[in-house]
């Protein structure tokens, strides 16, 4: 009777066997550890992957004119002017070398079931008119969805008019230098 009881002398010699599932975790588990160690081991400065590159807050290329600073070519009376004037919307992205403004949606204080969204574009070095390209997408909330909705005729041109004006005021500031 005691000898069923107390495993033999070889049983007992060796180790208990690990369940497959246990086991398949714990390999599981090991493994994701070394790869996430071995994250640090590259170095990302080179490829920029670690730290973000936000050249609007790195440089102010505000009120210099059109100098060859931005490479794509575009105005910076226009480029500076039209980030002041759409600063009140959430900027989702701006590229200066590209002269792309894209705005997140923005909704009114005053009202609920509407929002905007802005698209601009700063086509040319000089300052014109017809230098600017404003795009103005407005939505209605109905029934719980968002519904595409045109927006005023005259809101891309009002904009576009207080971004002109505001350009021509930097570039005045600046003794209309170019």
């Amino acid at each position: 009777m005691l000898r069923r009881l107390m495993p033999s002398h070889a049983a007992a010699s060796r180790p208990p066997l690990m369940p497959l599932r246990k086991w398949v975790a714990a390999t599981t588990a090991i493994a994701g550890v070394s790869l996430l160690s071995a994250c640090s081991l590259f170095d990302h400065s080179q490829t920029g992957i670690a730290t973000p590159h936000n050249h609007l807050l790195a440089e102010d290329r505000g009120a210099s004119g059109g100098e060859d600073s931005l490479k794509g070519g575009v105005n910076a009376y226009l480029w500076r002017a039209a980030l002041d004037t759409l600063s009140f919307m959430p900027i989702a992205t701006a590229d200066a070398e590209g002269g792309i403004i894209l705005t997140d949606w923005y909704t009114p204080p005053a009202t609920h079931d509407e929002r905007f969204k802005i698209t601009a574009f700063v086509l040319d070095r000089r300052l014109r008119s017809d230098a600017l390209r404003l795009s103005v997408f407005r939505q209605l909330k109905q029934d719980g969805a968002w519904v595409d909705t045109p927006p005023a005729p005259n809101t891309a041109s009002d904009i576009a008019t207080r971004i002109l004006s505001r350009a021509r005021k930097l570039r005045a500031d600046n003794n209309n230098q170019d």
